[in-house]
């Protein structure tokens, strides 16, 4: 055993898996070996969920099943609904509900109790997680906003769906094809904290619902989501000061600010996935008749490889398609665990194939040999 720490344990293969394949010197990610250029744009979420729970595309009739028995379960319990209206009475913030919500789903859940090593009750279980929880955040931010929810349509798709209930209005093509790619490029990226946390979680054999609830407590954290939403403020920052994009983002540079949304700790080189979302911002912006929040993007891009080395990331585009459709900023995170849960449990059901429990060692670098005194004599 090796002695050398490794801090966040960087570069330090942990275990092997058969979900994402990410190459961050050639800019490459694929889902069990299909690359994303190739199926973002065409597959649905849905169409990812099968291939990313049972390693490969579902069959037409094999989607339709899966699609519809998604679909049924979206509704939530009656109380479930009453403790999102607590929260939202409450201002909670909306990774703190989305943490709650999760852990309260599996008091209503008939496969709680299921063995771990059930995979059929498993598969059930992150169905229905998967579904309910854009139920759960659309109810959140209507009821918050003094609003009542939306119920979820079966007719509809996954993304189409959850843009229905947030704003009781079906989203247009545009909208829908953009929000359901944003779903399929953030399902799965390898072992990223949350989905390690998921994966320690499970390694106990603890269940689903706890698994899912720990990714989420780790996605919360600043270093990990809500990058998007600090994009999303630079850029309005930028257009409220009248300034060029380009001389914003120097005098940010010089000042020593960190410009959101670019660098990654894997790619070394452009996100693969920025690209795609980039286009989705473009056309969102034509629909619209106001281009600037892309544009804006843009400029950015090409100052920042002008005067860095440094690349955009997944975040960095889907900021301003999040907002170009009309997205409250402070669910941007929020609705990076609707999609990254499809990854989260996929890795989940993988490490009870062959699970072995996941507990590394620290190196103890305290004082030692120091003599325990007494209460009573001590000054």
């Amino acid at each position: 055993m090796s002695d050398e720490v490794e801090r966040g344990l960087e570069g330090v293969v942990v275990s092997e898996s058969r979900l994402s394949y990410i190459d961050g010197d050639a800019g490459e990610l694929g889902y069990r070996g299909y690359a994303i250029e190739d199926f973002a744009r065409e597959a649905t979420y849905e169409e990812v969920l099968s291939l990313l729970w049972n390693g490969d595309w579902p069959t037409p009739a094999e989607h339709d099943e899966f699609a519809a028995r998604l679909a049924a379960e979206r509704p939530l319990d009656p109380a479930v609904y009453d403790l999102i209206e607590e929260l939202a009475a409450r201002d909670e913030n909306p990774m703190a509900m989305m943490r709650t919500v999760t852990s309260a789903l599996s008091a209503y859940d008939p496969d709680a109790d299921a063995d771990p090593d059930d995979r059929e009750a498993n598969l059930a279980k992150g169905c229905r997680i998967t579904a309910k929880l854009p139920t759960a955040l659309a109810a959140f931010d209507r009821l918050r906003k003094g609003s009542a929810p939306v119920d979820p349509r079966e007719d509809l798709g996954h993304a189409e769906n959850f843009l229905y209930m947030l704003n009781d209005e079906v989203p247009d093509g545009v909208a829908a094809d953009a929000f359901d790619t944003a779903l399929v490029l953030h399902a799965d990226h390898g072992l990223n904290a949350s989905t390690f946390a998921a994966m320690v979680t499970t390694s106990t054999l603890s269940d689903l619902h706890s698994g899912v609830t720990s990714a989420i407590g780790t996605l919360a954290g600043g270093l990990h989501g809500g990058a998007n939403q600090n994009v999303m403020r630079m850029l309005k920052e930028i257009d409220a000061s009248d300034a060029d994009p380009d001389a914003w983002i120097e005098a940010a540079v010089e000042d020593g600010r960190r410009i959101p949304g670019f660098g990654h700790r894997v790619y070394n080189v452009r996100d693969p996935r920025a690209a795609i979302l980039a286009s989705y911002s473009e056309r969102l912006g034509q629909e619209s008749g106001n281009p600037k929040w892309y544009d804006y993007s843009v400029a950015i891009e090409e100052h920042m490889a002008d005067v860095t080395d440094l690349a955009p990331n997944v975040d960095f585009y889907s900021a301003s398609m999040y907002y170009q459709m009309g997205i409250p900023m402070d669910i941007y995170t929020p609705i990076f665990s609707l999609s990254r849960v499809g990854g989260w449990i996929a890795h989940m059901l993988e490490q009870y194939e062959d699970n072995r429990l996941i507990r590394p060692r620290a190196r103890y670098v305290g004082e030692r040999d120091r003599e325990f005194v007494r209460i009573d004599e001590r000054e």
